[in-house]
């Protein structure tokens, strides 16, 4: 039983760490991945990466996206729509191409090299919306086209981290060479998949939620709702893609029926509990500090790369839409944090061998900071905004 110790251990530091983190202002996530880093082999040793904590990471990740597909504002997506896409897709390309330059600078091969920049592709916006509601800023122009871009990044990010997945794979599979029947089956199945995902949207997914408020058992439509996200994920990895694709389309599915607001409000402790913090503390096990003063030279340039190709990204997104330089910039700053979509797809990358071991700590380091630093970046761009407004 000695795993239950280990539970014990995760969730307290974790608490405690998450607690202390926001007394502060700063992202609750992070010190959970520093309890990680600590409990894990590069301080104490306390704890390591074993089939448990596997275990009950992959489930936390699963539930991570299934809440970040409820928290899906459809409705506000459509109102924003232009210039959203105008941001998102900005604010996708810009670091997918310039990290992927970047990466073959530093001799990743061209599979590792597109996959840091579609890592850092990921837009964590929860961050910014605590920002935007402490400057009741968050009806403006500037943070529902936020949130918006925000909905349509994490679309992109997840698809991209997908087909990434699924074609590496079957390369990998059939021994580094294109196997066309592999690469064809898969794609058919993928195909069919997501055509199951819009039928979940419209008419599965209310099926089941209308039939489980009818069971007289406790929490079914909970129940149901997990089954949804949990199916999903399974049926994602059977054909090939990632299985957060699967739990994030899910959540989507469930934030269209009556029981968005019943799920959500449940479904956050049952993730925050037991099986998120033990996802962030599994990230920070993988991470040593051999030769870290080395990977300073990776590290510092690529912090930068990572804050101007979403900050200038996005905010020319904003700008090519007809928006003055100032919402630019509070647009741009308001996408910059990568937050926990950056760090679920650095994990998803590292256990497929997309992300090597040598560079592995380097990016979480990046990931963290760039999360660190976005508040205040979206801080002072609001500052600047309100102090022209007032002088013009």
């Amino acid at each position: 039983m000695e795993y239950l110790g280990t539970l014990c251990l995760i969730l307290i530091s974790t608490a405690l760490a998450g607690h202390f983190f926001r007394r502060f202002n700063l992202p609750a996530v992070v010190g959970q991945l520093l309890c990680g880093i600590i409990l894990g082999p590069a301080v104490l040793g306390w704890v390591k990466g074993d089939e448990f904590i596997e275990i009950f990471a992959n489930i936390g990740v699963i539930i991570l996206m299934f809440m970040a597909g409820l928290e899906s504002d459809l409705a506000l997506l459509k109102k924003y729509l232009k210039p959203a896409t105008s941001v998102a897709v900005m604010g996708v390309l810009m670091p997918i191409i310039l990290v992927y330059l970047f990466g073959l600078i530093f001799n990743f091969n061209n599979e590792e090299a597109i996959f840091l920049g579609v890592t850092f592709a990921a837009t964590s916006v929860s961050i910014s919306v605590e920002v935007l509601k402490e400057l009741h800023f968050l009806d403006s122009k500037e943070g529902t086209t936020i949130l918006g871009a925000a909905v349509i990044d994490d679309i992109l990010a997840v698809l991209i981290l997908s087909v990434l997945v699924s074609i590496f794979s079957d390369v990998a599979a059939s021994g580094g060479g294109h196997t066309s029947s592999n690469i064809g089956l898969s794609l058919i199945l993928q195909v069919i998949y997501f055509v199951g995902i819009y039928l979940l949207f419209k008419w599965i997914a209310p099926w089941l939620i209308k039939f489980a408020s009818r069971l007289t058992i406790p929490a079914s439509v909970i129940l149901m709702s997990v089954f949804i996200c949990l199916g999903m994920a399974w049926l994602a990895e059977e054909v090939g893609l990632s299985g957060v694709v699967g739990s994030f389309f899910a959540g989507v599915a469930v934030a269209q029926t009556s029981a968005k607001r019943e799920v959500d409000e449940n479904i956050e402790p049952i993730g925050y509990a037991v099986f998120i913090p033990v996802f962030f503390v599994s990230i920070g096990l993988n991470m040593t500090f051999d030769g870290f003063l080395g990977d300073l030279v990776f590290i510092i340039p690529l912090t930068i790369l990572a804050l101007l190709t979403k900050w200038i990204g996005c905010g020319f997104g904003a700008k090519i839409l007809g928006m003055d330089l100032k919402s630019a910039d509070i647009i741009g700053a308001g996408m910059v944090s990568r937050g926990e979509m950056a760090l679920i797809i650095a994990q998803i990358g590292y256990n497929a061998h997309l992300l090597s071991e040598k560079y592995y700590s380097g990016v979480i380091v990046v990931i963290i900071l760039t999360t660190v630093i976005a508040p205040f970046m979206l801080k002072s761009a609001i500052r600047r905004k309100r102090k022209a407004d007032l002088m013009a």
